[in-house]
């Protein structure tokens, strides 16, 4: 007698488990450089694996900052404002993310440093960081159109008021970033309203800011303080977590 090879599929009438997403890699990367140039300990649970924000944890590592990974959890050691003169160039891998904002604290050190990446990232122009830096007393040296290496001759800022022309939340995060660093207010407006991760992170920190409007300004010589946080889940990199 033949069995019935046919399978019969009802439908379920619900689902029950848990899914915990991965870091925010946006949060991740602010939250990591800030803790790097906090006083004491940073503690972020839930923080980012993906690629990027390694590369972020890499260039703080060259940079003297000691940190540990372990189950999702990254515990950094502050350094407080300064960190230290790297041996070697910073790889910053295929990180966009990761040059520009990095390159806002770099600007405020007194020493010299370079950022490199991939050959993706290589053809990236950065003159949107580029010529603000400058602005504010940093010198920069590219590529041929602006595009990376950047070598970043850091020290001596000093606060400007800078319209972007182009809104970018990662630019106004370098920005501010370097606002911490620059003797007196450094104001940044965009024409748009741009993802405000980087003011989140700098508050979180204890950072002062004020807004108005579209404009937000940042006091500078401000002492951050090592936090514990836990990154929020990013929807959008869940698929990538579960393949």
């Amino acid at each position: 007698m033949k069995k019935d090879p046919s399978v019969v599929v009802r439908p379920a009438r619900n689902l029950s488990g848990a899914l915990r997403l991965p870091g925010d890699k946006s949060i991740s990367h602010r939250y990591a450089m800030l803790g790097a140039i906090a006083e004491g300990t940073t503690k972020l649970e839930n923080f980012s694996t993906g690629a990027d924000c390694a590369s972020t944890l890499g260039c703080l590592k060259t940079l003297g900052v000691e940190w540990e990974k372990k189950d999702g959890t990254v515990v950094i050691q502050g350094r407080g404002s300064k960190l230290k003169a790297p041996a070697s160039p910073l790889d910053c891998g295929n990180s966009g993310s990761t040059m520009r904002m990095l390159s806002g604290i770099l600007a405020g050190q007194e020493f010299g440093s370079e950022l490199m990446g991939d050959a993706s990232l290589s053809r990236r122009p950065m003159a949107r960081i580029i010529q603000p830096l400058e602005m504010m007393g940093a010198k920069v040296s590219a590529s041929e159109g602006g595009c990376p290496p950047l070598r970043i001759a850091g020290g001596g800022l000093k606060a400007i008021d800078y319209k972007m022309p182009v809104p970018s939340a990662q630019v106004k995060t370098c920005l501010l970033f370097a606002g911490l660093y620059a003797a007196g207010e450094t104001s940044v407006e965009e024409s748009v309203r741009t993802r405000d991760h980087g003011e989140v992170a700098l508050r979180a920190f204890g950072a002062q800011l004020n807004h108005d409007g579209r404009q937000v300004r940042i006091g500078g010589r401000q002492v951050l303080h090592g936090i514990e946080a836990q990154v929020p889940g990013d929807l959008s990199s869940a698929p990538s977590a579960l393949n």
